[in-house]
């Protein structure tokens, strides 16, 4: 999958959540429940990336919350500097508008803390990201800085 390029000075504004919902900044002592989230929902990797935002100052952790319960979330500068993700929803909140909202808050995080682009690493909805924030595929970034992983099984 290849990387993608955003140009943070063209970021639509977010949609409105629906009644019941908020988007923050994640708080430093969030950081167990997001990353218990993003294990259960999305694996131990993502996780660990996510741990890494909350090492950052200013957190570059958002989540999305309904009825106080977290329900996906979404990190920016964590593996790399300037990229954003991993960025998830719980399965039974998709399709309200929680990973535009989660996308475009965090970009936008990226640019208030002086970035003019960011980098989706390793792209899986390439049509989204395209459509939504004017990403573009840069060329041979495939597999990227993803190249040497270890194992998962290890």
């Amino acid at each position: 999958m290849s990387d993608l390029l955003v140009p943070l000075y063209r970021l639509p504004q977010a949609p409105a959540l629906q009644e019941g919902f908020a988007l923050r900044r994640a708080y430093p002592f969030e950081l167990s429940r997001v990353r218990r989230f993003a294990t259960k929902h999305f694996g131990e990797t993502w996780a660990d990336e996510a741990e890494v935002g909350f090492a950052r100052q200013p957190i570059c952790v958002w989540i999305a919350i309904h009825e106080m319960k977290l329900v996906g979330f979404a990190v920016a500068d964590s593996t790399s500097r300037g990229y954003f993700g991993p960025t998830g929803v719980d399965e039974a909140f998709r399709g309200k508008g929680l990973g535009v909202a989660l996308l475009i808050a965090a970009l936008s995080g990226l640019r208030d803390m002086g970035y003019a682009y960011a980098i989706i690493g390793a792209a899986g909805p390439v049509a989204f990201y395209q459509k939504t924030v004017g990403a573009t595929i840069i060329p041979d970034s495939t597999p990227g800085i993803y190249a040497d992983m270890l194992d998962k099984e290890q």
